[in-house]
């Protein structure tokens, strides 16, 4: 007679997002986060999430994109509180800097007259900026390899970290080319239909933008091997290989082991 075989747990879905020095994790009901504080030891937080919006409102199409940003960035400053020792990634005055330069640059090039795909490609390029400032700190793509690593390896069920690829498919990077270029195209559209369009129209084209380039990206996920969900990737692929990530230390992956080990803690509690 043939044993009864139980059914594997079912994997959680995680996100993340890396630090300057370790690992925050977000997971279905609550995020943790580590860090190797000054003292070289690591410290380990964690909390339920903050729910901003109805389940049921939060999965819906077009809406689950910027309901899930706006919750991701809520745990930022719940985490910072709960773990001194975390470091944000645009805790750096060079970061700072490149926002602010950005936000005045972009303003100047919007007041030159009606907009065009070559004034908002411009636009676009420069907002990037603050980022890539932000990764030539090598501490910071370094842990957004851990990020990817650690989950990677939960969900395939691996045991060696270290080897497993510092790219992952649901990195928030493959939304980067998609966001731009929607956001371009809204923005002339937009300008073509109102003259003088003011914030609220300017912020609701970008939300637009966004939920479609978030619902692309769904999309995507669920067809690995389908020609146009490649293509949807290899920007963001490309992004990560060149520029978003880093090979990490024995050290930094200690500290991300210690964040998912929190968070599936937390999880199963």
């Amino acid at each position: 007679m043939a044993e009864q075989v139980e059914d594997a747990p079912k994997k959680l879905r995680l996100g993340g997002m890396a630090l300057r020095n370790g690992l925050l994790v977000h997971g279905p009901t609550h995020w943790a986060a580590a860090a190797r504080d000054s003292d070289g030891e690591i410290q380990v937080a964690s909390a339920p999430k903050p729910e901003l919006a109805p389940r049921l409102v939060a999965r819906l199409p077009g809406l689950r994109g910027p309901v899930k940003l706006a919750e991701a960035m809520a745990v930022l400053p719940l985490a910072r509180r709960r773990l001194p020792a975390a470091r944000m990634p645009f805790e750096d005055w060079r970061v700072l800097a490149a926002v602010a330069a950005t936000l005045g640059l972009s303003s100047a090039l919007r007041r030159r007259g009606q907009a065009t795909a070559l004034r908002e490609g411009v636009v676009q390029a420069i907002g990037v900026v603050p980022a890539l400032v932000a990764l030539t700190d090598r501490d910071l793509a370094a842990y957004h390899a851990v990020e990817h690593k650690n989950i990677a390896a939960y969900e395939l069920g691996r045991e060696d970290v270290a080897a497993v690829p510092k790219e992952h498919d649901r990195c928030g990077s493959n939304l980067v080319v998609p966001m731009m270029l929607l956001s371009v195209a809204g923005t002339v559209l937009l300008e073509r239909l109102l003259p003088e369009p003011g914030p609220v129209a300017r912020g609701l084209t970008g939300l637009g933008g966004a939920s479609i380039a978030v619902e692309l990206f769904a999309w995507s996920d669920r067809h690995h091997g389908d020609r146009l969900a490649e293509a949807f990737h290899a920007p963001g692929r490309e992004i990560q290989r060149l520029v978003a990530t880093k090979e990490p230390t024995p050290e930094q992956l200690e500290v991300g082991a210690a964040a998912m080990a929190e968070i599936l803690r937390v999880e199963a509690a």
